[in-house]
């Protein structure tokens, strides 16, 4: 019987953004990998594993996966928080990964097996303009991608008013460039309308809110998004008012995708049980792993709801991998969000998600299937981490009287 030994982690990318969990045994050469990236706090994501739930695992049998998901859960007390859920999620994979090598099968066999031949995912097309954006869903429709998520720029792109062009106040807060959610709802029906005349109706798009609007608001823009069949609208409303959800399912048919932000089972449970939601969006590391997920996965199987695993740009090689396993093996899969990683970065992660087309495929090895070279993620490390100590909060955008907007 494996006893854990050691927990410890691995910061890497050029910022040092991506934490690593390895998870290590008194059996040679068993250990796991987990991902505990968190962009915005990530030093105290690897105090909370280092300090808090290391000296509590260190001797454990790592096959005791859920109990030792609900001894980090209550060891802090205080529960279910973006910090503490992160640094659970790093572990529980790590725990998996382990489990599978020792049983000589990959993750998702021990999920029950596969449900699919391979895991579809969605493009990010994206434009400065819709000229731009066209160009940009074309090229991944060409590439074999079957979804494609559609943005004017970045988050809110469309609904942004140069200063210049702005009602600002005498003394307004020296932005660039503010958010006006009437101008956004518009831009963004517009966008549709002119996507549909280029691409007809066959092709899916989504389409990301990030949280910008107002309950009122995010349902007038599903409304309006309703005839251009939406493949889902995703994070019309924060966490915050997802009781709005009701409201927006009465008035529309437009399929919700919502989750990025959750951390809490109270925030997705009545959004399923009442079928509010068509897709649930959390992060496999931030509800807490993958014991978790398969958990939200079989609780949304019950209620019709799929899953639609939030990756995004900032995300890394591990937790891809953990969502993969978990895409393979659950029934109610519904779409995989894509991953862009740089060469060198692959390099670091032997055995990583390989995308061919529209489709992503797990490496067939035992446990995750992914390893982690140490001294090419050392390597991976830029000057902006090696100069300061790592600080990254979210940028946020404000309204013209400078009011901030949820993200």
């Amino acid at each position: 019987m494996a006893k854990i030994t050691g927990i410890r982690c691995i910061r890497t990318r050029r910022d040092g953004s991506w934490t690593i969990v390895k998870v290590e045994t008194d059996q040679d050469g068993l250990y796991g990998l987990g991902s505990a990236s968190d962009l915005y706090n990530p030093e105290a994501v690897v105090q909370v594993i280092e300090q808090l739930f290391a000296p509590l695992l260190i001797g454990k049998d790592p096959a005791n996966i859920e109990d030792l998901w609900h001894t980090m859960n209550m060891s802090g007390y205080w529960r279910n928080g973006g910090i503490m859920q992160t640094a659970i999620g790093g572990i529980d994979m790590a725990l998996w990964d382990i489990k599978g090598k020792e049983a000589g099968l990959p993750v998702y066999q021990l999920l029950g097996g596969a449900s699919r031949a391979a895991v579809p995912c969605y493009g990010h097309a994206g434009g400065s303009d819709i000229a731009e954006l066209k160009e940009s869903v074309h090229r991944y429709l060409e590439e074999g991608y079957t979804v494609v998520r559609c943005q004017l720029g970045g988050y809110g792109g469309g609904g942004f008013v140069r200063r210049e062009h702005a009602n600002l106040p005498v003394n307004d807060w020296a932005l660039d460039a503010v958010f006006d959610e009437h101008a956004y709802v518009n831009a963004i029906a517009d966008m549709f309308e002119q996507l549909r005349l280029e691409f007809g109706p066959g092709v899916p798009f989504t389409h990301d809110v990030h949280e910008h609007l107002s309950p009122i608001k995010a349902i007038q823009l599903a409304k309006r998004l309703e005839p251009y069949g939406l493949f889902f609208l995703e994070d019309a409303l924060p966490p915050e008012q997802i009781g709005w959800y009701r409201q927006l399912r009465q008035q529309c048919s437009t399929p919700q995708a919502v989750g990025e932000l959750f951390i809490n089972p109270q925030e997705w449970t009545q959004l399923v049980q009442e079928r509010l939601i068509d897709f649930i969006r959390v992060r496999v590391s931030k509800a807490g792993g993958i014991s978790a997920c398969r958990k939200i996965a079989a609780l949304c199987e019950a209620f019709g709801v799929r899953t639609a695993w939030q990756e995004g740009g900032e995300n890394d090689p591990v937790n891809q991998a953990a969502s993969v396993h978990l895409d393979m093996a659950v029934w109610n899969f519904g779409i995989q969000e894509i991953n862009h990683f740089r060469e060198t970065e692959l390099e670091a992660f032997p055995g990583h998600i390989v995308r061919k087309g529209g489709y992503l495929y797990p490496v067939d090895k035992p446990g995750l299937g992914i390893e982690l070279d140490e001294i090419k993620a050392q390597g991976l490390l830029g000057e902006e981490w090696r100069r300061s100590a790592y600080h990254s909060p979210y940028p946020l955008d404000r309204k013209a009287d400078g009011t901030l907007v949820r993200p």
